[in-house]
Order: C-alpha cells, then structure tokens, then sequence
C-alpha cells in the first residue's frame, strides 16, 4: 500500500492535495508546526478530515522527520512546506531554515529510508526565474536560464540543487515542480494571492484593489494538487524539475471573469498597474513527457468555481471579509 506525507497540508496547495488524496481514498499523513486545519477544513468535512492523519512537528528537525517517515511507513513524500517571499524577506535566516534545511531533511530522511520513501515530490517556484524581460518571447522553458529576484527564489532554486545531487549520489527520485499564480479557495497568503481575494470579495460584495497590473500565469489549485499526486505517483526514476502550464491572461481579464460570474462587483474591483518581475507563460511538455497529460481547467471554470464556494462558505460563515487583509 502506499502512505502518504504531506508537509505544508495546511497550505493552499496541501490543502487542495489533502482533498483528492481523500476523495481517492488514499492514506495520508500531515506533518506540520500547527494541526488545525483550518484550510482544508474550506474544502472538507469532518469525515474525510478524520481519514487523515495529523501530527505536529518541524520539518527542520531531521530525527522528527526520520521517525515520521518510519513509524508511518511512508511510501511517498509531498513537499509543500515554506515560507513565502514576504516571510523570507522578514527573516531571512528563518526563511533559509524552513525552505532550504527543511527539505534537505525530507530528501535524507528518503535516503536513510532505505527504499521505503519510493518517491518524492516538492514545491519549486517560477520564482526561479528572473524578470520577464530577461527570456525572449513565447513560453519559458524548464531549462531557461534561473534568475530569481528574491531570496524566495534562491532558496528554491537551492532546492532544486539539492534535488539533483540527491539522485546523483544516492538515486533518491524526485521531481519539482514550479506553480505561478495559484488561485482558488483557501488561497489568503503570498505575493499573488490577491486575484483570489478579488473572487472573495466579490463572493462577499465588497470592493477590492489588486496591487498589481500585466499578465500572470493562472492556475487553478485543485489542478495544481492533482499534477503534485500524479508526479509523485509515477515514481519518475530521476530528478526532473518542470515548470506547470497555465493561463497567461491580463489582471483585467480575471476582474472581468469574475464580474461576469458576480455581476453585481462591476466598478468594485480594480488593479494597480505595475507588472509582477517574473514571467508569466511557461513550456510544460517536459512535465507531460515525464508523468502524463495533467489537470487543466479552463480559467473561466476555475473561477466561477471559486466564486460560488466563497458564497457558501461566506453563508456558512467560514470566510468573511478578514480574509481580504
């Protein structure tokens, strides 16, 4: 059988993995600082929640992680767990602890598994990649040249170091994956969070100013979660790193979708100018070569998804307009 460890499940992308590892009726294991589930709680309930096991540690602590993965006969590693680009300029050296150290630990607890962790999945980040006028026209690939702007970046793009010469040295497969903007439900936190607080507020009938402008990469999370499933499931013998495709699409056209699927929010959401330094369409072929045709909603689905889910939370009064802070 196979058993899953999830770090980072009370995230946006953990959360949404946490959902389809429990629709599929998989057995999965949440390693994390806190276990309340608040988020996966937006897109759960109390019966598939009670199929995961929660346990609370600190993934920059080797022997917790070790003991983990050997007490729970862990099969398969997904690794979400970071801090993001605001969390790591704040404190750099925390930030390097949590994404850098920390998943150092997940790929020598694999190691030192002795082939029991037969697979490993984990969060890159287009925050790799320097700004958009540094790659020529069209889609960058998996194999563009890594520019990252932020210490964000560089600690992923450590990663992906470390990655590599873990299978180099040790065969010790993985594959990383690098989202862009991810949107949807339980989506409150990061640089390009805030399209999904346009489709809360507007769930909520209140006005809201996206602090950006240009075009983004937009990708729905419950995508997202399935092309993180699916990598690690294939136990791909190697160490790739693949970006994951998306839509390229103005911030306006996201404010129009979701003026159509909320009519009533038109002239309350609006955007800045300023376009975000990091690219925004990216080659995914590498990733559908290596594991398969993955998940690809169509933006205007995803949206009107996300939409009509904040309206029943909001009646249910789990989101509320805190979440547009």
């Amino acid at each position: 059988m196979s058993r899953f460890l999830v770090t980072g499940a009370l995230g946006c992308i953990g959360a949404w993995t946490l959902y389809h590892l429990a629709q599929a009726g998989q057995s999965a294991v949440v390693l994390d600082v806190s276990i309340t589930p608040t988020r996966p709680r937006l897109l759960m309930d109390d019966e598939q929640l009670a199929q995961i096991q929660f346990i609370q540690g600190d993934i920059t602590d080797l022997g917790q992680v070790e003991r983990v993965v050997a007490d729970q006969g862990i099969t398969h590693m997904i690794h979400l767990a970071a801090l993001q680009v605001p969390f790591c300029r704040a404190d750099p050296p925390l930030g390097a602890r949590v994404n850098v150290v920390g998943t150092v630990n997940m790929f020598e607890a694999a190691r030192r598994s002795q082939g029991q962790v037969r697979s490993v999945v984990y969060a890159s980040s287009v925050a790799v990649f320097g700004a958009p006028d540094d790659y020529p026209e069209g889609p960058v690939a998996d194999n563009a040249t890594l520019l990252p702007t932020t210490l964000y970046g560089v600690y992923k793009q450590a990663n992906e170091g470390t990655a590599r010469i873990y299978w180099q040295d040790w065969q010790v497969p993985s594959i990383g994956l690098r989202p862009a903007t991810v949107y949807g439900v339980a989506r409150d936190q990061g640089m390009t969070s805030s399209p999904t607080k346009a489709m809360l507020a507007a769930a909520l009938g209140k006005p809201y100013r996206v602090p950006f402008g240009g075009y983004v990469g937009m990708q729905w999370a419950s995508d997202v979660a399935q092309a993180f499933i699916q990598s690690v499931e294939a136990e791909w013998p190697n160490a790739g790193v693949f970006n994951l495709g998306g839509a390229p699409v103005s911030v306006a056209e996201i404010l129009r979708l979701i003026e159509t699927v909320a009519p009533d929010s038109a002239g309350q959401l609006t955007a800045a100018d300023n376009q975000l330094p990091f690219p925004y369409d990216f080659e995914d072929a590498g990733l559908q070569a290596a594991i398969g045709p993955v998940p690809r909603t169509p933006l205007a689905e995803g949206v009107a998804a996300t939409v009509t889910r904040f309206r029943e939370l909001a009646q249910a009064g789990l989101v509320d307009e805190r979440g547009l802070n």
